[in-house]
């Protein structure tokens, strides 16, 4: 670890250079994110309406199948998954600082440098969802004695009875930690298989580092997506047409302060052997 007057730097397994942030640099993160979600706006609320609209199928489906009570798990899973599906936000910003030409093959895993160390860190967040859900569920199963309630009964007894409260509190604290281990884990890693050629294990450590060493400005930024998220499902989901973009955004400015990007070598065409041209013998 080198240690400057104005900036911490980590050598991560002789592969990632890292910079730590300092505590205002989520809010330029943020900023930054608004910006670039102006740039092409087309391209940046066309995604986070998609997005938005994936949720509110799976709203629909829980609420066709009976399943209202699991609408607030759905809703916590987003903040563990979220981030996976930002890629194209990822690639458009870095396409900006390019200054090249945007479209939407921008979410092509080919563009990424390692598009098969993303799988894994994939399975991480689905198995993490995965394991929020059985959780929630199992919590869900004990307090309501196994009954299916509809929505507005099921709000009702979370905020007015002892049970409800309960239950509000212990799913707010497990998915609480939940969706920070995600968050340290997943913060940096997917941009980081954007450009630098390392395996899902390095990129993931990589994260967890920057967030052990610099606490105080990670879990600032990770308040900030939590607010903005909390905003977004409290709207139905419609705030995530502008809240899911800004996200995506700012967290590829955040990757960008901290990674140092990858050195790009340059080929220099091998030197041809000059060619010794065929002399014609001279006819007698």
């Amino acid at each position: 670890m080198k240690s400057s007057k104005d900036q911490t730097v980590i050598n991560h397994m002789g592969k990632l250079e890292l910079t730590l942030p300092s505590l205002d640099s989520p809010m330029k993160w943020a900023s930054a994110g608004w910006s670039d979600m102006f740039k092409r706006p087309l391209y940046s609320f066309g995604y986070g309406a998609a997005f938005t609209l994936g949720g509110l199928l799976l709203t629909w489906f829980l609420f066709d199948i009976g399943w209202t009570a699991a609408i607030p798990v759905l809703a916590g899973g987003f903040m563990l998954i979220g981030p996976f599906f930002a890629i194209g936000l990822y690639a458009m910003s870095r396409r900006f600082e390019e200054g090249a030409e945007i479209d939407f093959s921008v979410t092509r895993p080919a563009r990424f440098a390692e598009p098969q160390q993303l799988a894994y860190v994939a399975l991480a967040m689905v198995l993490s969802f995965l394991l929020w859900s059985l959780i929630a569920l199992f919590l869900l199963a004990i307090f309501t004695s196994g009954q299916s309630l509809a929505l507005n009964d099921f709000v009702a007894f979370i905020l007015t009875t002892p049970k409800g409260l309960i239950l509000l509190t212990l799913g707010t604290v497990v998915g609480g930690i939940l969706a920070l281990f995600v968050f340290s884990f997943s913060a940096l890693a997917i941009p980081i298989l954007l450009e630098h050629e390392v395996d899902a294990m390095t990129a993931m450590t990589a994260s967890l580092r920057v967030v052990k060493h610099a606490p105080g400005p990670m879990l600032v930024w990770a308040w900030i997506v939590g607010l903005y998220t909390l905003f977004g499902l409290a709207t139905l989901f419609l705030g995530l047409i502008a809240v899911f973009p800004m996200m995506g955004h700012a967290s590829w400015h955040a990757y960008r302060e901290i990674v140092a990007r990858p050195e790009i070598k340059k080929m220099t065409p091998a030197k041809k052997k000059p060619t010794k041209k065929p002399t014609r013998k001279a006819a007698k």
